[in-house]
């Protein structure tokens, strides 16, 4: 068997050991009550909830994270490498992990101050997106950042000696010829918002038509035993994230602006 068949192997035997665990669901999955769960009102408000969680969690992380991207792109500056390396930690680092740090920094006099001052975030809607935005900003970042070294700085370069500002240079050739890799970026870090559990638990908790998202909602009635819920509502999540990167695939495949 030589090298590029079993390559082939491998990536048929990964595909079959997923498919396995979907179509597993298959087996206890009530077709007939499919419309009655998913239109209920506590899983209609889970994934209402899920969703506008999300999309604001990867709006702050999108407008927060493409600036610093460029600057880990383009710019040379001191403790450059620790930073770039300390954005990788959410992405090495147990989400409970994560969302334990935020639970605890609340209690800390400053994060006490913010709660008492501010808006509350323990056991409340801005956890949810705190504890998504704390998860997704670091891979945000990052999936932006190979997104901007694709694109040569030499054509920022040339525009910023026709007499273009820096950030004229920046929105009109670099943001065009990236904005594939950009709103991919974008897809994915909401679809990772969309299934993120360990974090958003640990911080907001799982209070029903409250802080109950999809993630949350799965593990309530898992734990209640109530296995037909249990099974739609992991296909619906599944069928958000495959819907997701299918979109992934389709915008990779568009043709880049400019």
């Amino acid at each position: 068997m030589n090298f590029e068949k079993s390559a082939v192997y491998a990536a048929l035997a990964l595909f079959l050991f997923y498919a396995v665990l979907i179509f597993s669901l298959l087996s206890f999955f009530e077709g007939k009550n499919f419309l009655t769960i998913l239109l209920a009102p506590d899983v209609l408000f889970s994934l209402q909830l899920s969703v506008l969680a999300a999309t604001v969690a990867m709006l702050l992380a999108v407008a927060i994270g493409l600036p610093a991207a460029y600057a880990l792109s383009r710019s040379n500056f001191p403790g450059k490498k620790i930073v770039d390396t300390f954005l990788e930690l959410p992405m090495i680092m147990s989400p409970i992990a994560l969302g334990a740090a935020l639970l605890i920094f609340f209690n800390t006099r400053m994060g006490t101050a913010i709660q008492e001052k501010g808006i509350l975030f323990v056991f409340e809607f801005p956890g949810i997106v705190l504890a998504q935005f704390a998860t997704i900003a670091g891979l945000a970042t990052r999936l932006m950042k190979t997104a901007l070294d694709e694109i040569s700085p030499r054509y920022e370069a040339v525009a910023r000696s026709l007499g273009s500002s820096a950030w004229g240079a920046f929105w009109r050739i670099t943001f065009p010829l990236s904005l594939r890799g950009l709103v991919s970026a974008m897809i994915l870090c909401w679809a990772k918002a969309v299934g993120e559990f360990g974090a958003t638990v640990t911080l907001a908790g799982t209070m029903a038509f409250k802080t109950e998202t999809m993630p949350i909602a799965i593990f309530m009635a898992l734990a209640s035993a109530d296995i037909p819920k249990t099974i739609t509502l992991i296909l619906i999540l599944a069928g958000i994230g495959l819907t997701a990167l299918y979109a992934v695939r389709f915008v990779e495949k568009r043709p880049a602006v400019l």
